[in-house]
């Protein structure tokens, strides 16, 4: 089944973005602004744009939340490189901000941390190959198009990638419900790789192992963690803070 992207504001961007669309389909009767939008630059890029009936258009669309419209990819989504991470950071002039997902299976918190990386000016994420939910359909929409923005590096071993980041001057803090200090207690104004770890099982042992920080997040209810996406977008922020806040 080819790779989709489904809802309005998820197309648009993507269409902004350059990428590879074979064709749209929009469920027959829509209308609205994005929808004109949608068509206007479809229209100056000459990818087709046509209206199915809503049985035909739920086949297409596997029954997910689509707002009436989805995009066909040409080609899987494409990763690149962790050094052309670097490189980012340095054409921002600023110094790397990385951030590393271990095992996050549900597309739907891989989207969400997308999105939040996206909007914290984190210059890339690095994902592994294996036991990791792919940049698929459900991926794109969660994310509200953040993953035509942002650089996502595809790696077999996240260990080794650690390993090679800290060649590069870059610390390590990993995510864990058990670290010695508190997410803030960390100097983030360095090259910095936050580890964010699978929804149930959190970081893996060897990759703990090979973070130079544990940090945690105060917890004061009954429930004994919070969701995968909300801590990593937690710790984002504060990265962001101390950065704001050194500059200023």
């Amino acid at each position: 089944m080819p790779e989709t992207i489904v809802g309005r504001n998820p197309v648009i961007e993507a269409l902004k973005a350059g990428r590879a669309i074979e064709h749209i389909s929009l469920l027959s009767g829509v209308h609205g602004k994005p929808i004109e939008e949608i068509r206007a630059l479809a229209k100056t890029r000459n990818i087709p744009v046509t209206e199915m009936h809503r049985q035909k258009f739920r086949e297409l669309a596997d029954d997910q939340m689509t707002q009436g419209v989805v995009a066909v990819l040409r080609s899987p989504h494409k990763y690149v490189g962790v050094e052309s991470l670097f490189g980012i950071a340095a054409g921002r002039n600023q110094k790397p901000f990385l951030l590393i997902l271990d095992e996050i299976e549900d597309p739907h918190n891989l989207g969400a941390l997308v999105r939040t990386a996206e909007c914290a000016g984190v210059h890339g994420v690095i994902v592994p190959k294996h036991h990791s939910a792919p940049v698929n359909s459900t991926v794109v929409k969660t994310s509200a198009g953040a993953t035509t923005h942002i650089a996502i590096a595809e790696v077999t071993n996240i260990v080794h990638t650690i390993r090679d980041l800290k060649q590069e001057g870059c610390w390590i803090v990993g995510l864990d419900g058990a670290g010695d200090r508190l997410h803030d207690a960390v100097d983030y104004t360095s090259p910095i790789v936050l580890v964010v770890g699978n929804e149930g099982k959190g970081i893996r042992r060897l990759v703990k192992e090979h973070c130079d920080f544990l940090v945690r997040i105060p917890l004061l209810g009954r429930i004994e963690s919070l969701n995968a996406s909300v801590a990593g977008a937690i710790a984002m922020y504060e990265v962001v803070r101390q950065r704001t806040k050194r500059e200023n």
